[in-house]
């Protein structure tokens, strides 16, 4: 049921809220939207992304999608009009400290394209993406649950972790390569201007690391304000890295070379790739009370600990006040997921998807 179509709305439609709104139409969902230029979201329409420019106050789920400066602004408006409001903005500690609200779950997909704009928009750009939330102890575990349940559906692997953990997270993998592409992108073009060949050499190694440099600009100063603390603390260990890698290219270390390529190789081939097949997952019940944070806890828990879930239902009992909380894991993970539920004081049972 958690990936039941219904009625949707996308507040900015650009590329990601495009590509969203492609996404959701395509299974099945009717999708409102709306953008501070009239121009882009009657383009959306155009486009298919949207069945209607304009607001639904008939919305279950809406997502935000606009610069992150307005998300909180643009979010209350819309958690105001009742149903569940999620965002896309790629920092997320101070949208979610803003916005103390059960229905509202911040959120991220980590995903994107050279393309910009509603054209570039594309129904599969989140097809393997990882999509983060970032539940608190005040989320509503149904609308947690039904937003998880929608974002699985895209195609995406959702990972729930806290939001000062994600943007941590998202300065190493996300901010600090692109701006390390962008300064050797600029590295590159400085050279051009005394030799024009260097351009021409760039082959596939070169074009891949920069890649990402393609991006459009205009979002970058502001995750940069955003995440400062995040962003230097990545800068500082890169800067560090590259110091040892000179020294060790100045003083002729070989082995020491061989040994961080070698490294950088093997964690390279072990990126995760796409869910496993059923009979390789289990299901994990947590008999769980039904107080404030439980589900934050749990599923924020097994994300630190890499264990990725692949599926979550809420059973609320008909008695008393506990429930029942299953999620879906790879079987890999069985073990890892146990110890640290016991550790946490749940009491879960574990059994092979049938």
């Amino acid at each position: 049921m958690s990936g039941t179509a219904g009625r949707a709305s996308v507040v900015g439609t650009g590329l990601i809220g495009g590509s969203i709104g492609l996404a959701l139409r395509q299974h099945g969902w009717y999708v409102s939207g709306r953008d501070r230029d009239e121009a882009r979201a009657r383009r959306a329409l155009e486009l298919g992304a949207l069945d209607a420019v304009g607001d639904d106050p008939d919305a279950e789920l809406t997502f935000v999608a606009t610069p992150a400066g307005s998300v909180a602004e643009v979010a209350r408006r819309a958690l105001d009009a009742g149903g569940i409001v999620t965002d896309v903005a790629g920092v997320k500690s101070a949208i979610v400290a803003a916005i103390d609200h059960p229905r509202f779950v911040g959120g991220h997909p980590m995903a994107g394209s050279e393309q910009e704009g509603v054209d570039g928009a594309d129904a599969g750009l989140f097809q393997g993406a990882t999509w983060v939330l970032t539940p608190t102890a005040g989320t509503d575990p149904g609308s947690y649950a039904r937003l998880r349940g929608v974002v699985s559906t895209l195609g995406s692997n959702v990972v729930a972790m806290p939001a000062d953990r994600h943007d941590q997270l998202v300065a190493m993998v996300s901010h600090v390569p692109h701006l390390t592409a962008a300064a050797l992108m600029t590295l590159a073009a400085d050279a051009a201007m005394e030799d024009a060949t260097v351009l021409r050499l760039a082959a596939g190694g070169f074009r891949d690391m920069t890649r990402v440099a393609a991006g459009h600009p205009g979002i970058w100063p502001d995750v940069c304000a955003e995440n400062r603390a995040g962003i230097i603390d990545a800068l500082d260990r890169l800067q560090a890295a590259l110091g040892g890698l000179r020294a060790m290219v100045g003083g002729g270390d070989r082995e020491g070379l061989l040994r961080i390529l070698a490294r950088a190789r093997e964690a390279r081939l072990n990126l995760p790739l796409g869910a496993p097949r059923p009979e390789d997952l289990v299901e994990v019940r947590i008999p769980v009370p039904d107080r404030p944070g439980v589900l934050a806890e749990v599923t924020t828990l097994l994300g630190e600990l890499d264990v990725n879930i692949f599926d979550l239902e809420i059973a609320h009992s008909a008695e008393g006040e506990r429930g029942v909380l299953l999620v879906v894991v790879d079987a890999t993970d069985r073990e890892v997921a146990r110890g640290a539920l016991f550790a946490r004081g749940y009491r879960p049972a574990l059994r092979p998807l049938e």
